[in-house]
């Protein structure tokens, strides 16, 4: 039987894979609940209005996720610059007892 959403419908024994039902269904809940958000961040949008942003608010929006994203970008290169470079090995001291 052919993969439904990814998720292989049969083992190797031809038994149904592990709750492949009930992870379509978190996978529907969750975009459900994604849907519902955007549609009230929509709603509220529109009727809450107010005053129209200046272009100094934008210039600081883009540069506020740019910071971000640099930062996000900068700590992960230095989580696989460790991981590659033997730095979150074990020293030697931190064995198993």
């Amino acid at each position: 039987m052919a993969p439904v959403l990814g998720i292989p419908s049969d083992d190797e024994n031809g038994n149904p894979a592990y709750m492949t039902s009930m992870r379509v269904l978190i996978v529907l809940g969750l975009f459900a609940l994604l849907v519902a958000a955007v549609w009230f961040a929509g709603a509220a949008w529109e009727r809450f209005g107010g005053e129209a942003i200046p272009l100094y608010g934008y210039v600081a929006i883009a540069g506020g996720i740019l910071f971000s994203l640099l930062i996000g970008g900068g700590l992960m290169a230095l989580v696989f610059y460790s991981n590659r470079h033997g730095y979150d090995d074990l020293s030697g001291g931190d064995g198993n007892p």
